[in-house]
């Protein structure tokens, strides 16, 4: 009984993280089940039904707050859904023990890469310029849906990181779309799953748990794009990725549980600092914004004065 609830607050922390940066459910839950020793194919699996449920929850709530992108998400999904069919029957037919580090190792890929994206890059959110084409979009719906269902997760940091950069989308869309295409995305990756290992391969209770708590999430996550800074988001699920994929990494090269733990332990003394680094300058930017718009207000009535 405290596993399931530990797993549902699991859900609830990475659906609340994902519906308001777009990415990392899937990368959060399966990091945090392969390190509880569940294999990599009923990993993903359970990851995948249970976004059945907190997709679809999530795609109504972005779409009452005017988050998504209707084109986009069309154009999208078929892709997705595709891709998600091909890594879900890859990933069954892999040996789980010998898989778990690959695995470890494209989640901790993912994880550096939300990482440097906000915080390297500066995590900037580009001005809407235009829509982006079919031509744009296909190739993410393909590699994204694929490396979702082979790593548990990936549709986020693909499509979500990819969009924004492109500038072509506004950004409290680019979530919404995303978030809302990865229900196809589910979809293909369930029923991959479902065909290559059947239902006693899945662990209906991890999904379950990890729904219910995903679901109670989503409503506030959609909310929540509009007002937490992407760049703390984006770092600390990062942080949280690259630890426990590194420990899986080490300890799968046999290193002693001692080496391992201070390995972790001095990235996590980084991470923490990054962090900080990151809520001071978003605190700055944010005081400087303020004192910007008091003093335009204050010369726009100075001019009505005249």
């Amino acid at each position: 009984m405290r596993q399931l609830i530990v797993l549902g607050i699991v859900g609830l922390i990475a659906q609340l993280i994902d519906g308001s940066l777009g990415m990392a459910y899937g990368v959060t839950s399966t990091t945090l089940l392969l390190a509880a020793g569940t294999a990599p194919a009923a990993a993903s699996a359970a990851v995948h039904f249970s976004e059945l449920g907190t997709t679809l929850m999530s795609g109504i709530s972005h779409h009452k707050f005017g988050n998504v992108d209707w084109r986009t998400v069309a154009i999208l999904a078929g892709p997705g859904f595709v891709g998600a069919i091909a890594g879900s029957t890859l990933l069954a037919s892999l040996d789980g023990e010998a898989a778990t580090p690959w695995i470890s190792g494209i989640l901790l890929a993912l994880g550096v890469y939300v990482v440097w994206r906000f915080l390297a890059l500066g995590g900037a959110r580009p001005t809407f310029k235009s829509r982006p084409s079919a031509t744009m979009l296909v190739p993410i719906g393909l590699v994204g849906g694929t490396l979702d269902a082979v790593g548990g997760g990936g549709w986020g940091p693909v499509g979500t990181t990819t969009l924004l950069s492109s500038g072509r989308l506004e950004p409290r869309k680019v979530v919404g779309s995303i978030d809302t295409s990865e229900f196809v995305v589910a979809v293909g990756g369930s029923l991959g799953f479902l065909i290559a290992l059947g239902s006693q391969g899945i662990e209906w209770t991890i999904v379950a748990a990890l729904l219910v708590g995903g679901v109670i999430a989503a409503p506030f996550a959609a909310w929540l794009v509009k007002l937490l800074p992407a760049k703390v988001l984006a770092v600390a699920a990062g942080g949280i990725i690259i630890l426990t994929n590194v420990r899986t990494i080490l300890l799968a090269f046999g290193l002693s549980d001692s080496s391992v733990w201070l390995s972790v332990a001095g990235l996590a003394l980084v991470w923490f600092g990054l962090l900080a680094h990151v809520v001071r300058v978003e605190r700055a930017t944010a005081k400087t914004r303020k004192a910007e718009e008091a003093a335009a207000e204050a010369g726009s009535e100075a001019t009505v004065g005249r």
